[in-house]
């Protein structure tokens, strides 16, 4: 029954969609709501968001929870979708704190990652712990994949990727109880360049951790150590182009494949333990794509002639970047550090901690280090 009243106050105070059955109707927009979007005489004519029959935001109860982590009882998690710039529909898990009160304002953090898995995984495990330190928390599944919509399903791209990290503020920054001027994010993998790249590109973020990053760009185009050359490269485009060509011919997009199944005995010590998280009970998820049957082939090519990380120096908001010590991808978090500049930049290496333990390892993962970067920083 706490839980039911704390959604009904909260939509109330949000004007949102409740669409959980037996819920009241969207009430009325607050006027506090409508303070924030009324025009001026002086306002050019705006654009709408979105068709003016779909709801902005949405926000229901978790009617099936398939979270893959032990659940936190004294958090309260709530379903929410909100829009991209783009026009895909972005849903999320938002986490309260415990003891939340709506009348109140909290800082809040915006959390995505792997890159391919899904908010049920390792970032729905981030905010439901960010939430239990004091923070608002969502965690989101990316444009294309997950219960996320956007067509075709399953492709990554540099910029719309971007995109969801700030479309997450928005909807953060519309919240009556998040105090706007302290968001944060968190990009955990492949979402770690990608939150850096946000982090250089909106001034709203006001804090940014990158937890066990991948540069998708550099990987992309270099290969694992930058083994890759320019023909290694040119060759790759290549056969791209003909993946390209031989999907249109097909009508659908073939999948690149997710973890690698069954597992052979030589394969790297990181690769066993993308399966050992991906491939059995402790992480694997219906709609994760490295589960199941990954990316869409040609999804790669975007981030072959793209960079995340060229404009990291210019952030002037703080930011933690979090490694593990016997992590694959260690490099990775090293060099985007050797990026940033200013004296409120940090790098935490992990002693012992592989890539993966970053995921879901509650003995590695520095929780407290990363709530007290947050609390020190969004305030």
């Amino acid at each position: 029954m706490k839980k039911t009243n704390t959604l009904i106050l909260m939509a109330a105070a949000l004007g949102l969609t409740l669409s959980a059955a037996g819920q009241a109707p969207a009430p009325a927009p607050s006027s506090a709501k409508q303070a924030r979007t009324e025009q001026q005489p002086s306002t050019p004519a705006r654009a709408p968001l979105l068709n003016s029959s779909q709801p902005r935001t949405t926000m229901t109860p978790i009617t099936e929870d398939t979270r893959v982590f032990p659940i936190n009882p004294d958090i309260t998690a709530l379903s929410v979708s909100f829009p991209t710039r783009f026009g895909t529909t972005l849903v999320g898990h938002l986490y309260l704190p415990k003891d939340f009160d709506a009348a109140k304002r909290y800082p809040a953090i915006a959390v995505c990652g792997p890159f391919g898995a899904v908010k049920e995984q390792a970032s729905g495990l981030y905010a439901q712990q960010l939430a239990s330190l004091g923070f608002v928390a969502v965690a989101f599944d990316p444009s294309f994949t997950g219960e996320s919509s956007g067509e075709p399903r399953y492709v990554a791209s540099p910029d719309i990727n971007t995109e969801d990290f700030c479309a997450a503020v928005d909807f953060l920054s519309l919240c009556p109880f998040v105090e706007a001027e302290h968001i944060g994010i968190l990009g955990i993998c492949g979402w770690g360049g990608l939150a850096i790249n946000a982090a250089a590109l909106d001034p709203r973020i006001k804090a940014t951790v990158a937890s066990t990053m991948y540069d998708m760009c550099r990987v992309s185009a270099l290969g694992y150590n930058d083994s890759m050359t320019a023909e290694d490269r040119a060759q790759l485009r290549r056969s791209l182009a003909d993946q390209r060509l031989r999907d249109a011919a097909a009508g659908s997009y073939r999948r690149a494949g997710g973890v690698i199944d069954p597992l052979p005995d030589d394969a790297p010590l990181f690769v066993k333990d993308y399966y050992a998280y991906y491939k059995t009970p402790r992480g694997y998820h219906k709609r994760s794509l490295n589960s199941n049957e990954g990316w869409n082939a040609t999804s790669v090519q975007p981030f072959l002639n793209s960079t995340l990380l060229d404009y990291a120096g210019e952030i002037t908001a703080p930011v933690l970047i979090v490694h593990g010590e016997k992590a694959h991808s260690r490099y990775f978090g090293e060099g985007a550090f050797s990026k940033l500049k200013g004296d409120n930049k940090q790098l935490l290496i992990v002693p012992g901690a592989s890539h993966v333990d970053l995921y879901d390892n509650m003995e590695k993962i520095p929780f407290e280090a990363i709530g007290d970067f947050f609390r020190t920083n969004l305030r």
